[in-house]
C-alpha cells in the first residue's frame, strides 16, 4: 500500500515539475501573453509548427503521466483503455480547436482560446477523471 501511494506522489511530483520548467521545456509564446492583460493585446508572434510540436509534446507527456496516475490508483486495465481512448478523442477535438484560434487570432475569441489550451497544457482531465472514476467505483461497490 505504502509502495501505491508513493508511486501516485511521485506521479504527481512529475506533473508539478512539467509545470514549473514549462518555460525552459516548451516553446509556448501564449505563456507570456495570457499572463498579461490579454483581452486588450494583439496574438504574440510564433512560429506556428514549433508551438503545435511543443503543445502536443506537452499534452502527451501530461496523459502519460495522468494515465500512470490513474493506473497506480485504480490497477485497473479497462479503465486504462478508456481512458486512453478518452485522452485521444480529447486531443483530437481539442487540437482542432486550438489550431482554429492560433491561425485565427480574435480578441473576443481570446478567452476561449486560454481555456481550450488551458486543457491542452495542464493535466485538467485528471482533476475530471480522478473522482469521476473513485465515485463509479463507489457506486458499484455499493450495488454488489
Amino acid at each position: 500500500m505504502k509502495v501505491k501511494y508513493l508511486w501516485i506522489t511521485l506521479l504527481f511530483i512529475f506533473l508539478l515539475l512539467i509545470r514549473l520548467f514549462e518555460d525552459v521545456l516548451f516553446y509556448d509564446p501564449y505563456l507570456v501573453f495570457f499572463k498579461s492583460d490579454f483581452l486588450t493585446l494583439d496574438s504574440p508572434r510564433r512560429e506556428i509548427a514549433k508551438l503545435i510540436s511543443f503543445t502536443a509534446l506537452r499534452y502527451w507527456l501530461n496523459s502519460m503521466i495522468s494515465i500512470a496516475i490513474l493506473y497506480a490508483f485504480f490497477k485497473d486495465k479497462n479503465l486504462v483503455r478508456f481512458s486512453i481512448y478518452l485522452y485521444s478523442i480529447a486531443f483530437i477535438i481539442l487540437s482542432g480547436l486550438y489550431l482554429y484560434f492560433v491561425y485565427n487570432p480574435r480578441q473576443e475569441d481570446y478567452y476561449i482560446f486560454f481555456n481550450i489550451r488551458r486543457f491542452l497544457i495542464q493535466p485538467l482531465l485528471l482533476l475530471l477523471l480522478l473522482p469521476a472514476f473513485y465515485y463509479n467505483r463507489l457506486n458499484v461497490k455499493k450495488s454488489l
